[in-house]
């Protein structure tokens, strides 16, 4: 990009002459936020930096959403972005430094020389969707792609210009009723569902851009704004002069459902494996889904040649073929789904009149907003609590309420830190307000016994005992049955968190990360007495996910609070062994689930990802973008993985190829209730998976046909 005077009527003529110790050389550019101006480092690198403007620095609104540009650009530097050499969102005039890309942005190139050639489009596209790939990879979403935000560097295009990415934006710029993004390039649920906008909603964007370098002009063009809204979400895409066998494939990116529109991945497939001299139709070849790391592709079949055929009627079809088929008709097809598919359920026995049906039933105690349910379950029972009610029995079978305890404050907020468990043959509860702990009989709700807990931050029920552990370590632990005081020591510390033991092993263990951040302490802790059985210093700043198998599964976080690893600790064997996975990406506020070695994780932007943690080369199985911003911890068994999403959406993943099986409808309560605060995790027990939403409701699914859902 060459670079332009800096003269001119724009606040920032007279820029500055240092942001931090880059002196500034030239103006590149001006924008709505900040300049961008050309620097030079003292190892002789060519930057690009960006300074915000004068009028902004005092906007603590802006200097938020600049700081969340700093760390969206900082997680995605790599091969298909602009690195980012410096920052300092807290400075007078807040500034990032960049590595300075020589190459006109896309909008420039179209501007000069025209529509791109249909090998440069090709080119283009597919080393679009590659960055987009790298930067979903990461949990970040865009959500302004545009033809001035693509660089086309010798090297392929770069995307730049991070300012509203972060998923935590979209709260902040949508409650001052601002748009997020640029209305010809924003996907519908942008204008729709501001607050829900995932990856998919870059791939509209790119098939926009993708456009506008066929034709010189958008797909959806007005010189209205509003006019452009309204086509974006109800018209059909003008097409005319992009290259006929790119035409169905830019239309699936530019499908209204976000469902509907190809992955990153299987662009880069399409694109890559076309060319004007290829024989076969683009039309007819719509990539099956794959995991990002899949070397191959294959075609739908004929079938697929009609635009009718999009991905949701094509699992459909999958599902409607799964009933055939275990009905005993012989079908022959050519399938797209590769070996290790989990098994069809065998059919129904001959009393399939009582077979299970879905259910769906309100808990409601209170009128607050926040009315998302928190259930698990235990033994015969679901149990559950709400805003308004302490705790309720549900029968999993049907939903029926077998008793239902009141509480007297309607408004308590609910989290998974309350969820009832379990112990000493008694339900314990945290009543609301979190200063009571509660031990309810299972069978008819009443109070056996109760125990203040309000010096307390942590409750930790262990095999028939209760742990109450003050911010500073100092553990009480209490008879689960009678509520009778066992021991009082001093076990772990500040940051302590403690994980119960499933199975016959009846110890808790602490995790205490150390105060430098380069280790962490893990202790096995006797219930009966308090005694330490044993201690492992693990190397890592590590916060722990489950037991399963005689192992201690933890999340590794880097120093910028990104997953970038799992570790698996040996807690059964000596020496306690540890195995160290590292994750080919980062991932923001992961949250995590055990099922035998898998290790399954949802993080910030909708990523959701299987981890081997076993056999002689434990790696990343998976890596689906789900397309979702707000995801709940995973819950998984053997079939699939289910996620809740923010607006009551329940979803199932295949376990192993990673791929969408089946998902509910919202449950919003009319759209009054549009976000969830709480999203506690669905709850897999048996042929059911049960979940809750924010518009109060506790609901029940066939876990063995979510096709169906």
């Amino acid at each position: 990009m060459p670079p332009l005077r800096s003269t001119g009527r724009f606040p920032e003529a007279e820029h500055p002459e240092y942001a931090g110790q880059y002196r500034l050389e030239a103006c590149l550019g001006n924008g709505g936020m900040g300049v961008v101006h050309l620097a030079t480092s003292a190892s002789g690198l060519r930057l690009a930096v960006k300074v915000i403007h004068a009028e902004h620095a005092s906007d603590p609104e802006f200097r938020a959403r600049f700081r969340q540009e700093v760390a969206a650009a900082r997680k995605v530097s790599g091969a298909f972005t602009a690195p980012v050499v410096d920052a300092d969102p807290e400075a007078e005039r807040p500034w990032m430094a960049t590595l300075f890309i020589d190459g006109p942005t896309l909008a420039e190139r179209v501007k000069r020389n025209g529509p791109l050639s249909s090998e440069e489009l090709r080119k283009a596209g597919a080393g679009l969707a590659e960055a987009l790939r790298d930067i979903h990879r990461a949990g970040v979403v865009h959500r302004d792609l545009k033809p001035s935000n693509v660089m086309l560097a010798a090297d392929g295009p770069k995307v730049i210009d991070f300012g509203i990415s972060r998923p935590a934006d979209s709260d902040l710029r949508t409650e001052t009723g601002k748009l997020i993004g640029t209305p010809p390039f924003m996907a519908p649920e942008q204008f729709q569902r501001p607050r829900e906008v995932g990856p998919a909603a870059d791939v509209f964007a790119m098939g926009a851009v993708l456009v506008h370098a066929a034709t010189g002009r958008g797909p959806f063009d007005s010189d209205s704004p509003y006019i452009v809204a309204y086509q974006v979400v109800h018209n059909e895409p003008d097409l005319a002069g992009v290259p006929a066998d790119l035409v169905p494939l830019f239309r699936l990116c530019l499908a209204k459902d976000p469902a509907d529109r190809p992955t990153p991945y299987e662009l880069m497939v399409a694109l890559r494996g076309s060319s004007p001299s290829s024989s076969y139709d683009t039309q007819a070849y719509i990539p099956a889904q794959h995991t990002p790391d899949s070397r191959e592709s294959a075609p739908l079949g004929p079938a697929a040649g009609s635009r009718k055929w999009t991905r949701r009627k094509i699992l459909r079809a999958c599902a409607a073929l799964a009933v055939l088929v275990t009905a005993g008709i012989a079908v022959s097809v050519v399938s797209t789904v590769g070996d290790g598919g989990t098994p069809a359920p065998a059919p129904a026995g001959p009393r399939a009149e009582q077979a299970f049906r879905p259910w769906s039933v309100p808990l409601r105690g209170g009128d607050d907003e926040n009315r998302t349910p928190v259930c698990a379950s235990a033994g015969p029972g679901l149990y559950c609590t709400a805003p308004g009610i302490k705790a309720a029995r549900l029968n999993p079978a049907d939903g029926k309420t077998f008793w239902s305890v009141r509480s007297d404050d309607s408004t308590a907020q609910t989290d998974e830190g309350m969820t009832p468990v379990l112990a000493g043959g008694l339900l314990q509860v945290v009543a609301p307000g979190g200063n009571r702990l509660e031990a309810l009989d299972p069978e008819s709700g009443r109070v056996r016994w109760d125990i203040d807990i309000s010096r307390y931050s942590t409750v930790r029920p262990v095999g028939d005992a209760v742990l109450l552990v003050t911010d500073g370590g100092l553990v009480r632990a209490v008879d689960a049955a009678t509520g009778k005081e066992r021991w009082t020591r001093q076990r772990g510390g500040t940051g302590t968190q403690w994980l119960a033991s499933p199975g016959g092993d009846r110890s808790a263990l602490a995790v205490t990360p150390s105060t430098d951040g380069t280790s962490t302490l893990v202790s096995a802790v006797d219930p009966a007495d308090g005694a330490l059985l044993w201690e492992k210093r693990v190397k890592g700043t590590l916060s722990p996910v489950g037991r399963a198998g005689g192992f201690l599964y933890l999340l590794s976080a880097n120093a910028d609070g990104f997953t970038d690893a799992v570790v698996r600790l040996d807690t059964a064997g000596k020496p306690r062994a540890v195995r160290r996975i590292a994750l080919p990406a980062p991932v923001d506020q992961a949250q995590a689930a055990v099922a035998g070695d898998t290790v399954y994780l949802s993080g910030a932007g909708g990523s959701l990802l299987a981890l081997d943690t076993g056999g002689t080369k434990p790696a990343q199985l998976w890596r689906l973008e789900t397309s979702v911003t707000h995801l709940s911890r995973p819950a998984a068994d053997a079939r699939a993985v289910y996620v809740t999403a923010g607006d009551g959406r329940l979803l199932a993943v295949d376990a192993v190829r990673g791929v969408l099986v089946g998902q509910t409808e919202p449950r919003m309560d009319d759209g009054r209730y549009t976000f969830a605060s709480v999203l506690p995790a669905p709850v897999a027990a048996g042929d059911k998976v049960f979940g809750s939403a924010p518009d109060g409701s506790v609901f029940a699914l066939d876990a063995r046909d979510p096709a169906k859902w």
